[in-house]
């Protein structure tokens, strides 16, 4: 195995960090969309998996072929943290979820839940304190869930494992938030790494349960590489990871508040799902709540 030394990177600008924000969640809400497509074509979840870490995996082997499988400098506990809320696990856990939950609400309980995760892991694990601004939004992210909530069981749109699996998709992403800023490693490495271990654990599963990829046409193989693989697996990690680096990470979240509202027009628009007064009302609530309990609109000290 190669080792080097974890080394301090120069922040980018601050111009940078908010490009990687915008960048990431634009991404964000069309990888739920082809997620949810996904669900009407042969490829299941360890296909689109072997092309979510496949790609990027490859593009970066020059990266983890330097770094080797356990970098040196970089704690276990932390790169199991980053594979597993930011890899397969994740990846796993939240595709079950999307296939069987509209876009909209997808974003909703997804998008609106991370920033929630992250600022909950913050508070009772490094002891954050957040202000009046910050609690005001956590409390708006929980009434728009609660507005999805109360409409599901009027009409039973949703099944009770959305409100489970995508909620602990949060959680899984927000552990890797934490751990990311903890690592030492640059967002490439990190990205590198969390492909490469996330390809290995997939190809694991194919082989056990097989895979549908040669049944799948040319039109949704090529829809899934370029989003799954190269837009999501590729270039939303590193901007992401460009993100926390820069901004740091209830920041960087900041930008998550356009997901819901981005993923609810997006399922109307492009997946023909319908749009009600609910759906548009929870994506708005949690969409301010998100920002608000970054700390975006709070006054610096």
């Amino acid at each position: 195995m190669t080792s080097f030394s974890v080394t301090n990177e120069k922040s980018p600008s601050l111009i940078t960090g908010y490009a990687g924000g915008t960048v990431t969640v634009l991404i964000w809400a069309t990888w739920l969309l082809a997620t949810r497509h996904s669900a009407a074509t042969p490829l299941g979840s360890i296909d689109i998996g072997l092309i979510r870490y496949g790609v990027p995996a490859l593009a970066l082997s020059p990266v983890w072929l330097k770094t080797g499988l356990l970098p040196k400098g970089v704690p276990l506990h932390l790169l199991a943290l980053m594979v597993a809320g930011a890899g397969a696990v994740f990846f796993l856990v939240t595709t079950l979820a999307i296939h069987a939950t509209p876009a909209g609400s997808s974003g909703i309980l997804l998008g609106g839940s991370m920033p929630l995760a992250t600022a909950l892991i913050g508070v009772f694990i490094f002891g954050e304190r957040p202000d009046i601004t910050r609690k005001l939004g956590l409390a708006a992210i929980v009434g728009g869930v609660l507005i999805l909530l109360v409409q599901s069981l009027a009409d039973a749109s949703l099944p009770w494992t959305s409100f489970v699996l995508l909620p602990a998709g949060a959680v899984l992403w927000a552990s890797y938030t934490h751990a990311f800023r903890r690592s030492g490693l640059t967002a490439i490495q990190a990205s590198a790494l969390i492909a490469i271990w996330s390809f290995l654990i997939i190809a694991v599963l194919a082989s056990v349960f097989g895979t549908s990829l040669a049944r799948a046409s040319a039109e949704d193989l090529g829809l899934q590489v370029l989003s799954q693989g190269i837009l999501s697996g590729l270039v939303a990690m590193v901007a992401y990871g460009t993100a926390v680096k820069t901004l740091g990470g209830t920041q960087a979240a900041a930008f998550t508040a356009i997901t819901p509202v981005l993923a609810t027009l997006g399922g109307g628009v492009l997946l023909g799902e319908e749009i009600g007064l609910a759906e548009i009302a929870a994506a708005v609530i949690t969409g301010i709540g998100v920002a608000l309990s970054t700390g975006i609109a709070a006054r610096r000290r």
